[in-house]
């Protein structure tokens, strides 16, 4: 991976229709891509895997925006009864207002825009490209669920990368069967060998990261 020195880094507020959500933005000098982060069941931006990633894809140039999907009595409510983190069409509502939100910052115009989906925030991230396909070049799953986006997967256009672990062998046949409904975009299973479902094994994360960059230079 280039190594990128310069790098803004800031906190945003992004207002929604119903909500405020929090973020963090990591913006290296001369970045031409934005990806944002749709994270999983249960989880938030301070996500230790997906703010490694984000690292990982800053260090090679690209900017990220890790954002909450929830607000904090959402998240609260969550956390006692799982209602919310299964609720594909709320989670797709936020990022795509958090997409639409970053067409007017100033200092984001210009990038191109990506999603990197995890778990449950991998169908939200392929439903909401469908919602904003003028905007999504490419899209990155990681130990997804990409089945739930259900009938937004055959309208999906923007590339699509599904990531699993080899031993993670429900989710890898979800993603085959979500990935035979990907007609309209180009789309590639990575499998990565030895890998449980959350990539806690050695090495396997960071082989994640490698891939997802690879992904959005090629997209972005």
């Amino acid at each position: 991976m280039t190594e990128v020195n310069e790098r803004r880094e800031f906190a945003v507020d992004i207002e929604t229709a119903d909500a405020v959500l929090y973020g963090d933005v990591q913006l290296p000098e001369g970045a031409r891509g934005i990806v944002l982060f749709a994270h999983g069941s249960g989880s938030s931006r301070h996500s230790p895997r997906n703010r490694y990633v984000a690292d990982q894809l800053a260090q090679g140039g690209m900017g990220t925006l890790l954002f909450d999907l929830l607000t904090s009595s959402e998240e609260n409510r969550d956390r006692f009864d799982a209602s919310l983190r299964f609720d594909i069409g709320l989670l797709t509502e936020r990022l795509v207002a958090a997409t639409r939100w970053l067409g007017t910052q100033p200092w984001a115009a210009n990038l191109a825009v990506g999603y990197f989906g995890a778990s449950t925030g991998a169908a939200a991230a392929l439903a909401a490209s469908v919602d904003c396909r003028d905007l999504v070049r490419a899209v990155v799953s990681r130990g997804g669920r990409p089945d739930l986006a259900g009938e937004a997967l055959p309208r999906v256009t923007s590339p699509t990368l599904l990531i699993v672990g080899s031993r993670d062998s429900v989710v890898i046949d979800l993603n085959e069967q979500a990935r035979r409904l990907l007609h309209r975009c180009e789309s590639r299973l990575e499998i990565v060998p030895g890998a449980t479902h959350l990539f806690e094994e050695p090495g396997t994360l960071e082989q994640v990261a490698a891939l997802a960059l690879a992904w959005f230079q090629r997209w972005l």
